[in-house]
């Protein structure tokens, strides 16, 4: 779930955490890994949105962890349910419910869970069935630039590293790059400081270092940057009605490079 720039973080210092913190977030992360590792075998025409909901909250709970976004405080009232399911020209937060999933859309999954105090978070978007290539190549490219991003999270870097790399691979491929939403730091609270921008800035930003935990999570569209908010008070989609991908890992900074957390070994893939 990626806090908006104008103020969903908690202003709060920057935090720094221990291998064995890191260690407990990993727990955490583990366990959106599974359940996005579920959505992905779940994600099919003709399943409802809250269906996918309903399963996700089992494996969190059953586990012994509790969904990061139940509570999130929104415009009109908390957010109530365990995921965040966009579909096609949504770019994120988008509130499950009856919609059932068709042939040939894209399907973002962002999932949260907090265990013994920590939070993992996570999103991946999946290509049900047939989709031109053009849209398949967006949700390549926007899984290329969380990689690439999260590679240039290294101690001695800065913050606009991470958030140039992101911006080089959408300007490569001419996508828009949403500005309103972006990355953070995570640990006992979802969303931390600092911002991770998904484009550049004109300020180098934080200087990185271990210990410094971050969702980095790019989102693009095959459109334009500019995005609008639905009356649910949270569903965030295109302006110009653009399709848009999102993928996010959360990330812990060690002397050895970046850890990803929310990713078991041999994971990944858009469909």
């Amino acid at each position: 779930m990626g806090p908006a720039v104008t103020g969903l973080l908690n202003e709060r210092r920057v935090t720094l955490k221990s291998p064995a913190q890191i260690e407990k977030m990993a727990v955490a992360g583990r366990l959106v890994s599974d359940v996005l590792e579920r959505m992905a075998s779940e994600v099919r025409p003709g399943i409802t949105t809250a269906q996918l909901d309903e399963l996700a909250e089992e494996m969190i709970r059953a586990a012994g962890g509790t969904p990061s976004f139940i509570g999130v405080p929104g415009r009109r009232a908390p957010y109530r349910h365990s995921l965040c399911i966009s579909l096609d020209e949504e770019v994120v937060h988008g509130v499950p419910g009856s919609r059932r999933i068709r042939d040939g859309q894209l399907v973002s999954i962002d999932a949260g869970a907090i265990v013994d105090g920590w939070h993992g978070d996570a999103a991946r978007t999946f290509i049900v069935g047939e989709v031109p290539g053009a849209v398949r190549d967006l949700v390549a490219a926007t899984e290329r630039a969380a990689s690439v991003g999260i590679a240039a999270a290294v101690p001695g870097n800065y913050l606009s590293d991470i958030s140039g790399a992101i911006e080089d691979v959408a300007k490569a491929a001419g996508y828009g790059i949403v500005r309103a939403f972006v990355g953070h730091g995570i640990g006992t609270e979802m969303h931390e400081e600092p911002q991770v921008t998904n484009y550049r800035t004109g300020s180098r930003g934080r200087r990185l270092e271990a210990g410094l935990c971050l969702a980095i999570e790019p989102m693009f569209t095959l459109g334009g940057d500019d995005v609008r908010i639905k009356p649910d008070g949270w569903t965030v989609y295109t302006a110009d009605g653009s399709m848009s991908a999102h993928w996010e890992n959360t990330i812990a900074i060690t002397a050895q490079g970046p850890r990803i957390l929310t990713e078991r070994a041999g994971a990944g893939g858009s469909d």
